[in-house]
């Protein structure tokens, strides 16, 4: 079933050039999908399109049957509890005057009187926080930490902690890796694997890593220049037909 359906998006900037340029595609409920394109492409621009945190010039973007690109103001805001971001530098997504605990119960805080968790329980902050850094796999005395008292690879597995904690419909990971050394990106990809199949979560997985996005996804978009040039299943990625811009990005990663 499809969870998000997005038709004929397009976004543009001053210059007049669209950084996304009528794009469609689908993701279902359950499915991880990729997106892969160099730097530039409109890759960043469409998650942001996706937030809300950017206006859409035309087209719709339609999650669980809602066209959110309508709402506006108060009719926007519970809309973000089904959608949330993991960014590539999880230093910058942190506030770092805030303790671990603190930055966690933050979203529940947000929208605790229209959630319905299935998975986390909240008899007490302490209590939910602790369940929330066991399912990223930190200790519990991460708590009462600041984030520049993680490594690089703990700070992203918290920003994957607030992400989950309202157990939104859609995480949108944009680079989420990119910014860890090798043993961290792949501990941070099979965390994600885990998060998926524990909690029934949906992901967009943007990423420029061909490596990554052919470990985690069902099927991949390839985009260049604001559009879709390319896609696929898994599967179909190294066959012969694909796309040459595809095959460069093969090539290069």
């Amino acid at each position: 079933m499809s969870l998000l359906t997005v038709n004929q998006l397009t976004k543009s900037y001053k210059t007049g050039t669209a950084a996304v340029n009528h794009v469609s595609f689908h993701l279902n409920q359950g499915e991880c999908l990729g997106l892969v394109g160099e730097s530039g492409c409109g890759k960043s621009t469409l998650a942001r399109c996706l937030l809300r945190l950017e206006d859409i010039d035309s087209g719709n973007i339609i999650l669980n049957g809602v066209r959110i690109e309508e709402l506006h103001g108060r009719k926007l805001q519970p809309y973000r509890k089904h959608i949330q971001i993991v960014l590539q530098n999880p230093s910058a997504a942190l506030n770092p005057k805030l303790r671990i605990k603190d930055i966690l119960i933050d979203p529940y805080e947000q929208f605790k009187h229209e959630l319905q968790l299935k998975h986390f329980t909240v008899p007490s902050r302490d209590s939910y926080v602790k369940q929330l850094l066991e399912a990223v796999e930190l200790p519990a005395s991460f708590a009462d930490r600041y984030p520049h008292e993680l490594s690089g690879g703990q700070r992203q597995r918290v920003t994957l902690a607030r992400a989950i904690s309202i157990e939104p419909d859609l995480i949108v990971l944009d680079e989420p890796t990119a910014s860890l050394d090798v043993l961290s990106q792949g501990a941070v990809l099979d965390l994600l694997a885990s998060l998926q199949s524990q909690l029934a979560l949906s992901y967009l997985f943007i990423s420029h890593d061909l490596a990554a996005v052919y470990q985690m996804c069902q099927r991949i978009l390839v985009m260049k220049d604001g559009q879709f040039v390319d896609q696929c299943e898994r599967e179909q990625l190294f066959h012969e037909e694909r796309h040459a811009y595809t095959k460069e990005l093969i090539s290069i990663y």
